[in-house]
């Protein structure tokens, strides 16, 4: 890098630059004030020295930037600090793929006192720092003459100079080498060509003077030279043809594009103010569209564009920059716009009436082609033809479609015609497009373009005809064989009659049925079951052949239906039960393999009449009703005869068996029954265990007697007083309280522990109080046993005292309690009674065997008849349980 001497501070663009160069690609030290301010130039480095073919040069701080002459300037404003501040220069050749760097360190430098050698130096100096020359402007493309002077820089100090420019601007690709030059001696600055100024914008000159001696005892000058824009570019467009499309009948107004257009020279001057306008149209009528001088915005201005009439337009437009001025450059451009078709027309039939002719019976053939005329552009939907037919086609067989390629319409016949029936047929038939009718501005509304078509329709010979074609035959099952079912005939289409027809049923169908071949007539060959194989379908489809004289051949169908018949009886599916004591009605269901309406609902009778007296039957649904005995039926087997009848009156005989049984479950009779007086009665299990404890019972009471009564004689204490020892103590049938009260005596002997009694203290009483009672009419003889009767074997009789030893009582109460035990479960109606404990206000309805006390056959022997006075509380008992 250049080194240059200190010298005093002076007022210019740059500052003294002190640059000290280490070794090459290494390291570059520049020695800078502590403040920099914006494009000041630090110093210069010597590139060439590292790479001489450097295509990139950059530097890894932002705040320089390098040229490529090796100048480094500041690009703002810096503040260096107390330590040095280092970057990096790189430089790449990409070609050859090197990079080299340098690295730049900036030391604050020394302030130092300026050298003076005699006192007008300083002056010239400090004069020199405050002035500035101005910008110095080249006209571009100047014809000169060349060299042509620019600027002249002086110093009263220096006799020799020299500069080192730089080309800055957009584009610049070099500086321009030998473009200006300073005079040594009088640093005068000329040009020596003409520039261009798209090229180069501007430049900045570094002047640098110096003594003869080598010192510069002044800052570099920078000086910038700008080139003045000249109008030397025209306008172009960016294309060379602008394309734009526009439907049409669009409203004024609607915008169809934008044509752009450029200018190199200066901008935002007059050089590069553009006008547009449009010099012709074609084809040359009536200007269609309009184009903004400023915006190059073309839009419509004809209120009709009819694509029919004009399908496209072709305008030549003109840009001229310095304002649209006469004087101004111009280029001009081409602008093609195509107007975009709408269904704006119509379709409508080339011709109005047409005639055509077809056989009848044919289907499936094309007996005509229309076509129509439409204005729009064919392809597109707007010009692609619906055809319809619009009258005469109530049966539907006619069908038109389009052809897609020369878009007729294409009438056939799918279904064929009777000649017969009509022998022409007329058709109208209209046209739309594919896309909807769309008016253009003032224009009215077009109606549906229609034509007419007449079709003569050809007289054919034809086969018989089947009338109905399909004839569905009802059969009833199990018809006898050769019946009558039906008819089928078939007739002559041109006759109207059946003369001279033959029928037939071609071999390999079913063989349910055949038909007469003159007369038609169908009759049955099997008896139709739709129990049997084939026939369980119900269902047999044959076709017929009818034969005319000329061999003409008709088809027609006979649907063969087998109808459900009453065949088949009723029957009850079970037939035996067992039936226990809660008499729970039996379910009989019964099945009828016919169908309906011969099956359900049933009817259920009982055709005997003395077990109908006995039995009854109760609906339950359609299928099922209940068997139930009634109140005095006694246990037993019972045959019971019951007629079913279905829905179609056939009657089914059954026999239900049902075994009556005295049981819990069924599994208990187990096929064997037991008998009692009056009926058959079922011994149950719980009656004999009743009879085994009842035993058992009757065994501990004899055994505690005859332990007893071999410690002594029982001996009684007698109060005066009946009245008050009217009480029984005995086994409570529910809960209570036990009464105790003082006139109730002890017995002398406490042994006896067998018979009722109540224990007090260490003593235990027995109490047997007189009262009213049944005796048994079964007990020997069906005669009634008194108490008396019972003391004739040697006891003592002692009826003043209402009170009776315990073998008196025991003798008197053990045949009753074993007819007790016997018929402790059976009521009056011989079923199982429900022997449970009641409460005390609810006795139950009584027993058949009576009461078992010593005082049942007392009655009124004893003058007892205030118990039937007793208050419903019970107050003559409170009042004796509390006496004294």
């Amino acid at each position: 890098p250049r080194t240059m001497a200190p010298a005093a501070p002076c007022l210019v663009l740059g500052l003294l630059v002190l640059s000290l160069c280490c070794e090459a690609c290494k390291k570059v030290i520049f020695h800078v004030p502590s403040e920099l301010e914006a494009d000041t130039l630090v110093g210069r480095v010597d590139l060439n020295e590292c790479l001489q073919s450097a295509e990139s040069i950059s530097s890894s701080d932002g705040n320089f930037k390098v040229l490529e002459d090796g100048s480094v300037y500041t690009t703002s404003a810096l503040s260096l600090s107390a330590e040095k501040k280092t970057f990096t220069i790189l430089l790449k050749d990409i070609q050859e793929q090197v990079q080299k760097k340098i690295h730049v360190s900036l030391v604050e430098e020394a302030k130092k006192t300026p050298k003076t050698r005699h006192a007008r130096d300083t002056v010239l100096k400090r004069t020199k720092r405050r002035w500035g020359p101005i910008p110095s402007v080249m006209i571009e493309n100047s014809l000169g003459p060349f060299p042509l002077q620019i600027q002249q820089v002086q110093s009263d100090t220096a006799q020799n100079y020299t500069i080192y420019y730089s080309a800055t601007g957009p584009g610049i690709d070099q500086d321009p080498k030998g473009l200006f030059y300073i005079e040594r001696e009088t640093g005068n600055i000329f040009a020596t060509r003409a520039v261009d100024r798209e090229q180069y914008p501007s430049f900045q000159i570094i002047c640098f003077a110096t003594t003869p001696d080598g010192y510069s005892p002044e800052v570099p000058l920078v000086h910038t030279i700008r080139i003045e824009d000249d109008n030397d570019n025209a306008p172009y467009f960016t294309q060379n043809l602008f394309e734009f499309c526009v439907p049409e009948n669009s409203r004024p107004g609607v915008v169809v594009g934008k044509v752009i257009a450029e200018d190199r020279d200066e901008p935002y001057t007059l050089h590069t103010t553009l006008k547009y306008r449009i010099v012709s149209q074609t084809p040359p009528i009536t200007p269609a569209f309009s184009l903004h001088g400023d915006t190059g915005v073309i839009s419509v201005l004809l209120p009709q564009l009819d694509r029919e009439l004009v399908p496209s337009y072709t305008l030549l437009v003109e840009v001229r920059d310095m304002a649209g001025q006469p004087f101004g450059l111009c280029t001009t451009g081409t602008v093609v716009i195509k107007i975009e078709d709408t269904n704006d027309n119509a379709p409508s039939f080339k011709q109005l009436q047409y005639e055509t002719q077809v056989e009848e019976n044919r289907v499936s053939v094309e007996i005509l082609r229309v076509s129509v005329v439409d204005l729009d552009e064919p392809g597109s939907p707007g010009s692609g033809a619906v055809y319809e037919i619009i009258r005469g086609n109530d049966d539907q067989a006619f069908e038109i479609t389009t052809d897609k390629n020369t878009n007729e319409g294409i009438l056939c016949v799918v279904k064929g015609l009777d000649y017969e029936t009509a022998k022409q047929r007329v058709l109208v038939i209209g046209v739309n497009n594919e896309a909807p009718y769309l008016l253009a501005p003032h224009s009215q509304q077009l109606s549906q373009s229609t034509c007419s078509v007449t079709v003569h329709v050809l007289d054919v010979d034809e086969g018989p005809v089947f009338k109905p074609c399909l004839l569905r035959l009802d059969v009833k099952e199990c018809e006898d064989i050769g019946t009558a079912i039906g008819r089928f005939v078939a007739e002559d289409p041109e006759t109207g009659n059946s003369e001279g027809i033959r029928y037939r049923i071609p071999p390999g169908q079913c063989n349910w049925v055949n038909i007469d071949d003159k007369s038609g007539e169908v009759r049955t060959v099997r008896v139709l079951d739709r129990d049997i194989g084939e026939m369980r379908r119900g269902q047999c489809n044959i076709t017929v052949l009818a034969i005319d004289r000329n061999g003409k051949t008709g088809t027609g169908t006979i649907q063969v239906c087998i109808v459900p018949g009453n065949k088949n009886f009723p029957r009850i599916m079970q037939t035996d039960y067992i039936m226990c004591r809660d008499r729970k009605p039996i379910c009989l269901t019964a099945e009828d393999s016919d169908e309906a309406p011969y099956s359900a609902p049933f009817v259920y009778r009982i055709t005997d009449r003395r077990l109908a007296s006995m039995w009854k039957l109760t609906p339950h649904d359609d299928n099922s009703w209940y068997l139930s005995p009634k109140s005095d039926t006694p246990y037993g087997i019972y045959e019971i005869p019951v007629s079913v009848i279905d829905n179609g009156g056939k009657i089914g005989e059954n026999t239900v068996r049902v075994n009556l049984c005295d049981c819990l479950t069924p599994t208990e009779c187990d096929g064997r029954t037991r008998q009692l007086s009056g009926g058959n009665v079922t011994l149950g299990l719980w009656a004999i265990l009743a009879m085994i404890l009842g035993s058992l019972l009757l065994l501990l009471i004899l055994i505690t007697i005859c332990g007893c009564c071999g410690a002594g004689v029982m001996h009684r204490q007698v109060t005066d007083d009946c009245a008050n020892h009217n009480l029984i103590i005995s086994n409570t049938e529910a809960p209570g309280e036990e009464v105790m009260d003082h006139n109730i005596i002890p017995l002398q002997n406490t042994c006896d522990q067998g018979g009722y009694g109540v224990k007090t203290g260490e003593q235990q009483t027995f109490e047997m109080v007189k009262g009213r009672g049944h005796t048994l009419e079964s007990v020997k003889g069906g005669g009634h046993q008194t108490l008396g009767s019972v003391k004739e074997g040697g006891g003592q009789a002692m009826m003043d005292t209402c009170r009776y030893s315990y073998s008196e009582w025991h003798n008197f109460t053990h045949p009753r309690l074993g007819e007790k035990v016997h018929l402790c479960r059976q009521d009056e109606e011989q079923k199982h009674s429900e022997d449970y404990l009641l409460s005390y206000n609810y006795e139950g309805k009584g027993s058949l065997a009576g009461s078992v006390g010593c005082c049942s056959d007392q009655h009124e022997e004893e003058a007892l008849d205030f118990l039937d006075q007793l208050e419903p509380k019970f107050r003559t008992l409170a009042e004796t349980c509390i006496k004294r």
